[in-house]
């Protein structure tokens, strides 16, 4: 059975053709491209808290890296290089190589290199720093929306959390639900074009981890406004409770709960003037990714969300995301 040093050279040494230095010394080197910044991010990942420990090992590697670059999404960078550092309880080969196999594949796919880590014997955990290049003052930030500017998400949030219910026996999804979910929890994509396309045109951006409407509100605190979110705009999920005889109104609060305040789907939610409208359209088609204006900016107090019904009455919503240290 090979130790820590064995297994990082089995399983983690790749070649690093963007790096001046990659693993081996104590420290990688890395030349930013002339002119650019760096974008850097860390994100952990602890079972039982981030997955499931029954989580299949390559979609895991897989996803471990799609979070962090999801964050680099978001700021509109070029995610370039990661860095992984992983505790494990027990040398387990079978489960690293797929575990390997799933983070280098999102590696390959999105172009980056892996330039460095670290590994020790404890419970499961992963935490992997990316860093990715932008153009100075061209990063998307949190703090740039202004009241009037409108709130747009891509894809279809909800459907992450909704598959971690499923594999929780919580709720039963019809199919083909089960499996479009559960990919989406297991197997995220990070929305790297989207952000890159966004830069010059959306005034704020963040990506949903914790729950649509707590990752809205970091826009506000940070830009000094309030949101409101309409119901009858948010991507549609009804056909998943049925309807007439067989509609299931259980089924569809959980569904609008998990859309709002799941977490977990790494879209991204943006704020883009108004004036800017007819854009997304294009950017939409350009990378074929549904993208969904759901509401506006305004005047009021930072941070505030405030959701409205189709009758455009304000909704009483209690649960707004994930916090770590609020649940």
């Amino acid at each position: 059975m090979p130790g820590e040093f064995g297994l990082i050279a089995k399983y983690f040494a790749r070649p690093t053709p963007s790096a001046v230095l990659g693993p081996g010394d104590d420290c990688a080197l890395v030349q930013p491209a002339p002119g650019k910044q760096l974008a850097v991010t860390t994100d952990m990942l602890v079972a039982g808290v981030h997955f499931l420990p029954d989580t299949d090992p390559g979609r895991l590697g897989w996803k471990a890296l799609a979070v962090n670059l999801s964050d680099l999404a978001a700021m509109g960078a070029t995610p370039r290089w990661v860095t992984l550092a992983g505790a494990l309880p027990a040398v387990d080969e079978a489960w690293i190589a797929a575990f390997a196999e799933g983070f280098f594949g999102c590696a390959r796919e999105y172009g980056v290199d892996v330039i460095g880590g670290d590994t020790t014997r404890g419970p499961l955990n992963l935490c992997i720093t990316a860093i990715g290049e932008v153009d100075p003052g061209r990063a998307l930030r949190r703090d740039g929306a202004k009241p009037g500017d409108e709130i747009w998400v891509s894809g279809r949030p909800g459907l992450a959390a909704l598959g971690l219910a499923h594999l929780q026996g919580k709720v039963k999804l019809p199919e083909p639900w089960p499996r479009l979910c559960v990919a989406a929890l297991e197997k995220p994509r990070p929305r790297v074009a989207l952000g890159q396309a966004l830069t010059g045109i959306a005034s704020a951006a963040i990506d949903v981890s914790d729950g649509l409407l707590a990752d809205l509100a970091h826009i506000g605190e940070r830009s000094g406004c309030a949101a409101a979110v309409r119901l009858v705009q948010l991507p549609q999920l009804r056909d998943l409770a049925g309807s007439g005889d067989h509609y299931d109104a259980d089924l569809r609060r959980l569904a609008l709960d998990c859309q709002l305040a799941g977490g977990d789907d790494y879209e991204l939610v943006f704020t883009v003037p108004a004036a800017l409208h007819t854009q997304l359209g294009a950017i939409a088609a350009r990378l074929e990714l549904p993208l969904w204006c759901i509401g506006e900016m305004v005047d009021g107090d930072a941070g505030s969300v405030t959701v409205f019904d189709p009758d455009d009455q304000p909704v009483d919503i209690a649960r707004k995301g994930y916090d770590h240290f609020g649940q």
